[in-house]
């Protein structure tokens, strides 16, 4: 067993022989994610979450993206999975406090795989994402930002590149290459059809304004992997 999985079970609390049994949902994710549904029905349950909900990654990620990442895993939400645990005052306001955080363990590529593979069958919101349907088209950053920060105030919570933009809630500049485009149409739409009790309030959008944020995090995505 690899011993860096051995070290991040003892500091989640579990044993190396629960490491060995069950599939790899199941005996490693589900410490940390829900991987079962419901969404968090409450604020108490919400307020302790450790990850994301996992119960429909099927209906979310793009595998590719998930396999990459489960190996080499980085900060999506830059102060965590609640702001409010994970900041300190500093010179300007809010900062992050980096030393509440704890990393993602990473995956060698053939377990990445087999728990990308996992996830992605977990689709119990087909519901949602057969009512979304993406028009071709395009947007220039210029007015897709001004729509996202001036119209909607999306930035007030969310990084549209690196250290700019809000803290609080997902970066949003790879946003297009690991999320499906139906999920994020639903979501915008209907945040709380997803979680209950999900921090993005439902700014009821409307669906030609949906369209433009799905092409513009799209600009975004391929900027940001242009910029590597």
């Amino acid at each position: 067993m690899n011993m860096q999985r051995i070290i991040f079970a003892a500091l989640l609390g579990f044993s190396g022989a629960a490491l060995a049994e069950g599939g790899m949902l199941q005996r490693d994710c589900s410490v940390c994610h829900n991987i079962t549904g419901p969404a968090a029905q409450t604020l108490i349950v919400a307020f302790a979450k450790k990850g994301p909900d996992l119960f429909y990654a099927g209906n979310k990620y793009r595998q590719e993206w998930l396999i990459s990442w489960l190996q080499k895993p980085g900060w999506i939400r830059p102060a965590g999975i609640y702001y409010g645990d994970h900041i300190k005052t500093g010179v300007k306001s809010d900062e992050i406090d980096a030393s509440t955080l704890k990393d993602h363990v990473a995956l060698s590529k053939a377990d990445a795989t087999k728990v990308a593979h996992e996830l992605m069958e977990l689709k119990p919101h087909d519901d949602l994402i057969a009512k979304e349907k993406i028009e071709p088209g395009t947007i220039s950053k210029q007015m897709g930002e001004m729509a996202f920060d001036k119209f909607l105030g999306c930035i007030a919570c969310h990084l549209i590149e690196p250290e700019y933009g809000g803290l609080s809630g997902p970066e949003l500049y790879t946003a297009a290459k690991r999320l499906q485009p139906e999920f994020i149409a639903s979501f915008i739409r209907s945040p709380q059809a997803w979680e209950p009790k999900s921090w993005m309030p439902n700014k009821h959008v409307s669906d030609g304004n949906i369209q433009k944020m799905v092409s513009y995090l799209q600009v975004l995505s391929k900027e940001a992997a242009n910029a590597k």
